[in-house]
């Protein structure tokens, strides 16, 4: 599925940081509705994001102000603003097996 278009790279636009006591912390990404869509992704949903050097579990919201192809992450380590990062829907079919990070 790596050269499928559902899972094509996303170009980070935005990273917030947040820092202890901030009322909303942890890892979350916002991405625009219809690439939700592509990837069977709903709001509240966890899904896999891999950027260059690590994968996270984040949280899904969605946001229609964001451009398509463009992706706002929060608390996520490893990737910076303008970097690519791929969003996956977990399988939890095939327990134990997971995507490769960025083919």
């Amino acid at each position: 599925m790596a050269d499928d278009v559902r899972n094509r790279g996303l170009r980070v636009r935005d990273f917030i940081a947040t820092r202890k006591g901030d009322p909303a912390r942890g890892p979350l990404v916002i991405r625009n509705d219809r690439d939700a869509r592509s990837r069977l992704l709903t709001e509240g949903e966890l899904a896999w994001v891999y950027g260059p050097r690590r994968g996270e579990l984040a949280t899904v919201r969605i946001d229609a102000s964001i451009r398509e192809g463009d992706v706002v992450v929060r608390d996520i380590i490893g990737v910076a603003p303008s970097e690519i990062v791929r969003v996956v829907k977990p399988d939890l079919d095939n327990r134990g097996r997971r995507p490769t990070a960025l083919a």
